[in-house]
């Protein structure tokens, strides 16, 4: 493709990335008042500075660029030539969409897997250590205190990002939500009750979850029904891109006071669906998980799709193998018959593999490699 562009939370490194992979390309920071003024104002003579293409950060700052950047693709549609990045990825797909279409490929780059996590210099060992971290590079390449790091996250996110996206005026709400949502990760989404927690209609809940999701800050997880239809109706589940994230928005301090937390279960839950969601995305795969509960109340964490059925997958923060863990899966298999059901994974907390009854038990830091990519 002439355009690739690369989407993603702040902090994912994507400016790094596309710096590191396209060395021989110019680069450009829309974040910079100087640039993004000569780009608003004469945006050809902004783009005829980079003849072979450059590197363009920060796009969504000067949406216009993408109409006369349209022009230049389409004059010379050599591949390569322009890589633009953003974060704020509401505005950045809406001009996309209108200018660049066909002309690019939209690439989504999230924080860290695990599997990366353990290159870095004294990254976290154990379980709690890394849900307290969280996965954000800057952290672990600079030995950032997760809790500094993530506080001012949070301030910026809130403060610039919210309210030059959607023009919230009531920070002070949008805050209580996060953290509301916070407290609901890992569990069955429900707009009227958060919007009554928070003090907001259901339609600015709507609003916000949306500003959330398109912020790379938080996913749905969608339920499984045999009738494509009807998925679309069933409640999905709430989940956070980032655990570091989570346990700040509530409070959490050290891995004493997150091991007896009650969301402790849920966190872990979060975490390890993040990193299956992001090992299938990294894989070209961005649909095909969902989470599976009945009319009874039996459920599964997590349920992929494939060719040849459904591999189910279960999350327990117990570090100990015991035959509880391998309940849940005899309760709907059954209703899955038609279906079929090709492989039922428990994802826990402990680090030994072992195999109970037809189930394989995987260690936590191993979580990722439950992602089937095709």
């Amino acid at each position: 493709m002439p355009v690739v562009t690369v989407t993603g939370p702040r902090q994912s490194g994507k400016t790094t990335l596309c710096r590191a992979c396209f060395p021989e390309l110019p680069y450009a920071n829309l974040e910079s008042i100087d640039t993004r003024l000569l780009a608003t104002d004469d945006p050809r003579r902004f783009l005829a500075r980079y003849p072979d293409g450059a590197v363009i950060d920060e796009v969504q700052n000067c949406p216009d660029l993408l109409s006369y950047l349209q022009v230049a693709v389409d004059e010379d549609p050599r591949p390569g030539r322009w890589v633009l990045t953003g974060s704020q990825n509401l505005l950045l797909l809406e001009s996309v969409s209108q200018s660049l279409a066909g002309r690019t490929a939209v690439l989504n780059l999230l924080p860290l897997s695990y599997n990366e996590i353990v290159r870095f210099k004294n990254h976290p060992t154990s379980l709690d250590a890394t849900l307290l971290t969280g996965s954000y590079p800057r952290i672990l390449e600079r030995q950032i205190p997760p809790a500094d790091f993530l506080e001012s996250y949070i301030t910026t996110y809130v403060e610039r990002d919210v309210r030059r996206i959607s023009r919230v005026m009531d920070l002070v709400s949008f805050q209580k939500f996060l953290a509301l949502c916070a407290g609901r990760t890992g569990q069955l989404l429900n707009m009227s009750s958060l919007g009554s927690d928070c003090g907001v209609s259901q339609p600015t809940i709507k609003a916000w979850l949306s500003l959330l999701e398109t912020g790379f800050l938080v996913f749905r997880l969608p339920a499984w029904h045999g009738n494509i239809n009807k998925r679309l109706t069933k409640s999905a589940k709430l989940h956070f891109w980032d655990s570091g994230l989570v346990c700040r928005l509530l409070g959490i301090h050290n891995e004493e006071q997150l091991n007896l937390h009650p969301l402790r279960g849920a966190i872990f839950e979060s975490w390890a669906v993040s990193e299956i969601a992001k090992y299938r995305l990294h894989h070209g795969v961005s649909r095909g998980l969902f989470h599976f509960r009945d009319l009874h109340g039996s459920e599964i964490d997590l349920a992929q799709e494939t060719a040849a059925g459904l591999s189910l997958i279960e999350i327990k923060a117990g570090t100990t193998v015991n035959r509880q863990m391998s309940t849940a899966f005899g309760r709907v298999e059954s209703q899955l018959a038609k279906v079929g059901v090709v492989k039922k994974t428990v994802i826990y907390g402990g680090r030994e593999r072992a195999e109970l009854s037809g189930v394989e038990l995987r260690p936590w830091s191993a979580a990722y490699q439950c992602g089937i990519p095709k």
